[in-house]
């Protein structure tokens, strides 16, 4: 061993001991000449505990196949470069060291904890393909305030406990690709890491414990596809995914292949570049399956194409800079809660479309979208007396309301204000909350025998603003007819919610002139009431009166005498009906006097309104 250190070459010792390889490294003797000393071992089997605590070793030290009897202690050692292949370990203690290299534990068994807390590897770390045991209430790695001058791999790495990387610091990528948190202790706790690049959780990646990332910062993206992901509860360190308050300055991939039993957490999280969950599964029947309260996503969030939620997908304050995009999810709610997303602000679309559904309400609320919001081809599923689709006090240029087929429950669009509503009659609700809310166009579908249903299927009742809201649409696009019924049919709604003699009145002006949208009512009326007069008149000539000299009696100009208040055409001064005549000139004066003022009424109506 001594003579192939010298040279640099590799021992294939058979039984070492511990105590010769430690007097070995401390009193290092001189290489022969044109060689670097080395200590390079295979096959070995070192008797006794190997502790180079504190020792300081200028040399590479790489033992391949090699099998330890006792602990491996380097605890606060500073090393060249070490390397560990094939290696079965009792237990590693690195606290404190430090290499000025590399440093790889590969392929090795670990029985006990690896303890690399204040590690500091100077170039990059491996532990690929190595086996992990840990002792009960032990992690099987702790690695708190591990520090890797460039990147670390994990990969295939499998460990039967729990994985400690907090406040840890990697200066490139991370990547823990098909390795495997096993066991009722497995987790990877790793609050307030630090990565330069991406990380990676993927390509087979299995924890059946939560993953806690607390304010981790990641300067690239962080990969989980093919992972698959399981958490123990919705509380701080017991979710599958927890996110929160972190920051990931490229994506966030988690789409085809990931499997999470548990929930996603997001909340208060930046992540700059786009979040992909397409084709995901996410199951949690106790919670939320995404809780990203208040996150912040700088492109688009992406959960389509056979994305599969049990739990609500919670969104409440989110801020995304480009798209919502759910069109093709299979969302199944908790507590009867599909999609929470009030006060969202999405700056591009929300796309709930191509085959979306939604098996509880979807409330958006005081959400704001730049583009649209569309609906089209969705089903929302709810019980009767739910709500199925809330969007009060929402906001976008253009809301698609053609669902897949009408939902149960109700749908709120209460002062929500869009540019262009474009819904279909076949899929409405039958309860919709429509005080408040303003469009500006109902393109193709805006008959008006169609849509004065629509405005009856408020559960509270008669409310005055849709009706104003639907005939201000028809006022624009000068359908005045139309609107003018739609006003008309609201004064008939509004006379049922009257005390007796409102509604009697109300009735009277209906009959008479429709409440001043139907004037020609009057004027048939009012013709109708002229012909009878004259009729009647000029057959039975009224009695003159007084001292004359009297006009030419004119029976139609006299009927117009008595109906029209106010006026005086000089007849009925000069001449007086009597006998049964009376009632008929006392009928024309009353119908005369309702006429002006029921006609007065109606006018002094349409004028203030316009």
């Amino acid at each position: 061993m001594w003579r192939q250190y010298r040279r640099g070459g590799w021992c294939d010792a058979g039984e070492v001991g511990a105590d010769a390889v430690r007097s070995l490294l401390l009193s290092a003797p001189a290489p022969e000449d044109g060689q670097s000393a080395r200590l390079h071992l295979r096959g070995a089997r070192i008797t006794g505990a190997l502790d180079l605590a504190d020792a300081t070793i200028g040399v590479p030290v790489r033992m391949h196949r090699c099998s330890f009897e006792g602990p491996l202690v380097l605890r606060g050692a500073r090393l060249d470069a070490v390397e560990f292949v094939g290696c079965d370990v009792p237990g590693l203690v690195a606290t404190g060291a430090a290499t000025a290299r590399e440093a790889k534990i590969v392929d090795c068994t670990v029985a006990g904890t690896l303890d690399l807390r204040a590690f500091r590897a100077g170039a990059w770390l491996s532990l690929d393909g190595s086996r992990l045991e840990a002792l009960p209430g032990r992690p099987a790695m702790d690695a708190e305030s591990l520090s890797v001058e460039q990147g670390m791999s994990a990969n295939g790495l499998r460990c039967g406990g729990a994985v400690h990387f907090n406040s840890a610091s990697v200066q490139e990528y991370l990547s823990f690709r098909g390795a495997r948190l096993l066991g009722p202790e497995a987790r990877l706790r790793a609050p307030e890491l630090v990565v330069g690049g991406s990380l990676h959780l993927d390509r087979g990646f299995v924890n059946e414990g939560p993953i806690n990332l607390y304010r981790a910062s990641i300067g690239g993206s962080l990969h989980i596809e093919d992972a698959t992901l399981t958490g123990h509860g919705t509380g701080r360190g017991q979710t599958a995914l927890g996110l929160v308050c972190a920051t990931v300055d490229g994506n966030l991939q988690a789409g085809e292949g990931v499997r999470v039993s548990g929930c996603i957490d997001l909340r208060d999280t930046q992540i700059r570049g786009t979040v992909n969950l397409d084709g995901a599964r996410a199951i949690n029947r106790h919670g939320p399956a995404v809780k990203a309260f208040r996150v912040q996503v700088g492109g688009d969030l992406h959960a389509r194409d056979g994305f599969v939620a049990v739990g609500a997908l919670e969104l409440s304050g989110a801020r995304i800079g480009g798209s919502l995009q759910l069109d093709g999810a299979d969302l199944t709610g908790h507590e009867g809660i599909a999609i929470r997303a009030r006060n969202l602000v999405v700056g591009a679309r929300i796309d709930c479309s191509g085959g979306f559904i939604a098996r509880g309400t979807v409330w958006l609320s005081s959400a704001a979208v730049g583009s649209r919001i569309s609906f089209t081809g969705a089903a929302i599923l709810t019980s009767e007396g739910e709500d199925a689709l809330i969007l009060r006090r929402a906001g976008a240029p253009e809301l698609s309301l053609r669902l897949h087929e009408a939902p149960v429950g109700c749908v709120d669009l209460s002062f929500a204000r869009f540019g262009v509503l474009r819904d279909d009659p076949a899929t409405w609700s039958p309860v919709l909350v429509l005080d408040g809310l303003q469009y500006d166009a109902l393109p193709g579908n805006a008959d008006i025998a169609e849509r004065l249903p629509w405005l009856m299927r408020d559960p509270a009742g008669f409310v005055p603003q849709p009706y104003e809201q639907l005939a201000a649409q028809y006022h624009r696009i000068g359908r005045d007819a139309d609107a003018r019924r739609v006003l008309l049919t609201k004064q008939r709604r509004l006379r049922a919610t009257l005390p007796l003699p409102h509604r009697l009145w109300g009735l009277l002006q209906d009959l008479v002139i429709g409440y001043g949208y139907l004037p020609r009512r009057a004027v048939w009326l009012l013709v109708l009431l002229l012909t009878l007069g004259a009729a009647v008149f000029s057959v039975h000539h009224p009695s003159p009166v007084g001292d004359g000299p009297y006009p030419a009696f004119n029976a139609p100009l006299y009927t117009l005498d008595l109906l029209i208040p106010l006026t005086d055409l000089g007849q009925d001064r000069f001449y007086a009906a009597d006998g049964p005549l009376q009632w008929l000139a006392v009928l024309l004066i009353c119908a005369g006097w309702l006429l002006a003022t029921v006609a007065a009424t109606s006018a002094n109506r349409v004028l203030r309104r316009n």
